[in-house]
């Protein structure tokens, strides 16, 4: 069938976890996206080729404020940090213009709900922060040895003190592997072949790296991490993994409340930052939740696509 739009459609992109423009993390959104087929939202985000593109429809519940569908380049997604953070900056910036002022939202998606706080500062919109849609889950480990292929490094680059390499999720499965050195984080690549060969495991297609030790320049931040994709592209800001890594971190730490400020993109040339908040009490699950910063960039209508081989 032919991946043809029925009228034009409106987009608008946004770089999330940062206030400055080509930095952080884009993301692009597709504000009317009622009728289009998850092949045509494919066709759109191979298009977009950002790490995530985001589709806005109709909530199921009209309680809650849009159901958002997630795509990458290569498939669907249940749940991701920036493009949600983006996507209600985004939304929240089209309602002002119509005389609404949003401070919270509800996105349906295939993790569950997500509720967003909208940040404002002086009555400009300046960021949000969601609240991560599942209760985090460990999962299954991998040898060192595995870990350190797939990034090209030695395994006395991997750290295994607190934790083994293992797969983490809140919403999204990720493999996440703590380096032993800022030098390591900077020297990692990802392994084609090492890939095929460890992923995907237990729902994560990709590899999350980060580390505590930080170059004299980083102390405004207490982790500097990097993302590699199953398609061997490195993503500038990553939600998700940096959200379960941190709630991994209170329950290695036992702290009752946990706070991070993660540092990500760097060595690619564009800088991150990802605030992360866990609070935990005894016999409950702990409550993730992720923000940061963010900043709207361009905006067009799409106005045909067509792809005869679809």
């Amino acid at each position: 069938m032919q991946a043809h739009l029925d009228r034009p459609r409106r987009y608008v992109t946004a770089d999330v976890f940062s206030d400055h423009m080509f930095q952080g993390n884009p993301v692009a959104v597709v504000l009317d996206a009622q009728g289009l087929s998850p092949e045509q939202m494919l066709v759109l985000a191979k298009e977009f080729n950002y790490v995530e593109s985001t589709f806005v429809l109709p909530p199921g519940d009209p309680a809650h404020t849009a159901r958002v569908r997630i795509f990458t380049p290569v498939r669907e997604v249940p749940f991701a940090g920036h493009p949600n953070i983006g996507t209600a900056l985004l939304l929240g910036r089209e309602a002002a213009e119509q005389g609404k002022l949003l401070r919270h939202v509800i996105f349906e998606e295939e993790a569950g709900l997500v509720p967003i706080d909208l940040m404002w500062e002086d009555e400009a919109l300046v960021g949000a922060e969601l609240t991560c849609p599942e209760p985090f889950s460990r999962r299954r480990k991998i040898a060192v040895e595995q870990a350190a292929a797939c990034l090209s490094l030695d395994p006395s680059d991997i750290r295994n003190l607190d934790h083994e390499p293992q797969v983490v999720s809140v919403g999204l499965p990720f493999l996440v592997v703590e380096l032993s050195s800022r030098d390591a984080l900077r020297r990692a690549r990802p392994d084609k072949a090492a890939y095929a060969r460890v992923l995907p495991v237990d729902g994560a297609h990709s590899i999350y790296a980060y580390t505590r030790f930080l170059d004299p320049g980083e102390s405004d931040c207490d982790l500097q991490a990097r993302m590699f994709t199953s398609y061997m592209v490195e993503d500038p800001a990553t939600g998700s993994p940096t959200a379960a890594v941190s709630a991994l971190l209170a329950e290695i730490r036992g702290s009752s409340e946990l706070r991070l400020r993660v540092r990500q993109g760097v060595d690619m040339g564009r800088p991150s930052t990802l605030l992360t908040r866990v609070t935990r009490q005894d016999g409950e699950a702990p409550i993730v939740k992720l923000g940061g910063r963010c900043v709207s960039v361009m905006a067009g209508t799409l106005q045909n696509v067509a792809r005869p081989d679809l």
